[in-house]
């Protein structure tokens, strides 16, 4: 038996320009999310997150407010998931991050891990705090979009996007890159003006 698996993507809340943790407006950020999904009438059943000190502090912050520890995993980690057979136009901008080689097999383990229903006969909704590239690589998935389509999904800070795996269905996109919980002053943090409305 397999029941429902709602999950939930957050992007790290706002980082301090050495990314040794979260800024003031960060830390608001990730308490405002908390609040949210505390407040949203599902219980959280687990909180995971990549290993670096962004995520994990913001979701030390959720977790709390959710009741719920944190579990770190390197597949919610920042890598690149995919590079091979890019279009022209963004293979200088995928050229700027370093490849130790991990993207590909961190990115499958985030879809083995991630998604799909789970066992048992209660829903399960789980939130992974991660990075811009780790959301786009799952929303793509979700949506059966070519591999190469990460790179055009954005995700703000704090944000949320909700993904619905229920047996027998195809996943369902619920909610992308919601800020609702942000008030005006923190919303748009992690996007360049250019993608900014």
């Amino acid at each position: 038996m397999t029941a429902t698996r709602y999950l939930y993507l957050a992007r790290h809340a706002e980082a301090t320009p050495d990314e040794t943790g979260l800024t003031d407006a960060g830390r608001r950020q990730a308490e405002l999310l908390g609040r949210r999904l505390r407040d949203g009438g599902r219980q959280v059943h687990a909180v995971r997150h990549g290993p670096l000190a962004r995520a994990a502090e913001t979701a030390r912050i959720v977790g709390a407010i959710l009741g719920v520890e944190p579990q770190v995993t390197e597949a919610a980690g920042d890598y690149v998931p995919y590079r091979d057979d890019l279009p022209a136009a963004y293979q200088r901008f995928v050229g700027q991050f370093g490849d130790d080689g991990r993207g590909p097999r961190l990115a499958a383990e985030a879809i083995e891990r991630f998604t799909g229903p789970v066992p048992g006969d209660d829903d399960h909704h789980e939130l992974v705090v991660t990075h811009a590239f780790t959301i786009g690589w799952l929303l793509r998935h979700a949506l059966g979009a070519p591999e190469w389509r990460w790179l055009t999904v954005n995700q703000g800070n704090a944000a949320l996007t909700v993904i619905r795996y229920a047996p027998g269905r195809a996943p369902s996109v619920l909610v992308h890159n919601d800020t609702r919980h942000l008030p005006d002053e923190l919303r748009w943090t992690g996007f360049p003006d250019a993608l900014q409305v």
